[in-house]
């Protein structure tokens, strides 16, 4: 059984071969394969302890023929052009993206990356500004907090997604999150209001994070003035 955060995430995968970075227990990747997401599967393991879980539920489950559990640091088990699809989830954002960036540098650049993030998406939605990676969906998770879950593929020339958008807004809560205007994306955004209010001196960086926060809310406010003036 998977919880919502990571059902969200399986939502977003399809690919015949795929690889997911920490996996600890392997419960994504066994549910890829059992649900006909994927057909096989890379299972990438820094620490013993979590290594050794998932090898132990991947020989329970009798799939050791279609996952393979590998012991490594982020994307260096992956040989470039390997596997096209890969996932992160329930890292900060500013770790995945040093992986992503290190295997970049190895020339490990997967064609579709699926990504949920601890925190603050922003730096994982620069990073693929300048890295060749489209926003092509994302979603929002309930849980112990809000999850952002991200899918990214490799595309040229500018994203789009961002067109007509408040930049800083759309780098931290998300361009088509922004356009969906949800009740969950709603409520993140009036708890950071309420929680960066009494924080944000002049000066302070919760005094930016607060201006975005804004941001958001207005342009929220306004699209759902013109949803209103449309259907009247």
């Amino acid at each position: 059984m998977l919880d919502a955060r990571l059902e969200t995430v399986l939502s977003l995968i399809r690919a015949p071969l795929h690889a997911d970075i920490g996996s600890d227990h392997a419960g994504l990747p066994l549910e890829l394969v059992r649900r006909g997401h994927i057909e096989r599967g890379v299972i990438v393991e820094l620490n013993p302890g979590p290594l050794e879980n998932a090898r132990q539920a991947v020989a329970r489950a009798g799939l050791g023929g279609r996952l393979d559990v590998r012991s490594g640091d982020g994307l260096d088990p992956l040989a470039p052009g390997e596997v096209p699809s890969v996932s992160m989830t329930g890292m900060g954002a500013l770790t995945m993206r040093g992986i992503l960036e290190r295997g970049a540098a190895r020339q490990v650049r997967p064609d579709t990356l699926v990504v949920q993030p601890n925190d603050n998406p922003a730096p994982l939605r620069e990073w693929a500004l300048g890295a060749g990676y489209h926003l092509r969906a994302e979603r929002l998770a309930s849980g112990y907090w809000t999850y952002p879950v991200l899918r990214f593929e490799r595309a040229d020339g500018p994203d789009r997604a961002y067109e007509g958008l408040p930049p800083d807004a759309a780098r931290r809560y998300g361009p088509l999150l922004l356009r969906e205007g949800s009740a969950l994306l709603r409520r993140q955004v009036w708890a950071d209001v309420t929680r960066l209010t009494p924080l944000a001196a002049p000066g302070r960086p919760a005094a930016l994070e607060l201006a975005t926060a804004h941001a958001a809310l207005a342009w929220l406010d306004g699209q759902s003035s013109l949803d209103n003036d449309s259907e009247g």
